[in-house]
């Protein structure tokens, strides 16, 4: 039986599991576009802006808004693998699940407001880099929920 307080107690430990996941992902990122020789995709940043209407001013304020929304989505995403975990899924299946909630939810969401076209469209190191980092986001938000779990 689930009990709520429970499943928000879950939710909390995954949130902070979350950002573990997100600074994951910030560090493969980063390496990545690095190696690669490209600049950051502003999608996530412009999926959130025509959501919320924030039109960011300048360069500054739009690279701000970008990590706010790195990292409160990032971060935002941990709680659903604290439910995950808390509806009985095991760890390695509710990471599993997290993944494909997350990464397919760019994959469907992004292109459906508009700011980057269907996977379809990708080169495929593009679509082998995404899949990398949310890969690299779900194992680590997966590994620090267990960690951070297991004193419960």
């Amino acid at each position: 039986m689930v009990r709520p307080g429970r499943l928000a107690a879950d939710a909390g430990v995954g949130l902070a599991a979350g950002l573990a996941g997100t600074l994951a992902m910030t560090v493969s990122s980063t390496v990545e576009m690095r190696l690669r020789g490209r600049e950051a995709s502003s999608a996530p940043a412009d999926a959130a802006g025509k959501v919320l209407g924030v039109e960011p001013v300048d360069e500054a304020g739009a690279a701000r808004f970008s990590r706010a929304v790195h990292y409160g989505y990032g971060t935002g995403w941990g709680a659903v693998r604290g439910v995950l975990a808390g509806l009985g899924l095991r760890p390695v299946a509710a990471t599993a699940v997290h993944l494909g909630l997350v990464w397919g939810g760019e994959l469907v969401t992004l292109p459906a407001l508009g700011v980057a076209p269907p996977v379809t469209r990708w080169r495929p190191p593009e679509v082998a880099a995404d899949a990398w980092h949310h890969l690299v986001y779900a194992v680590t938000t997966g590994i620090a929920y267990v960690l951070l779990d297991r004193d419960r």
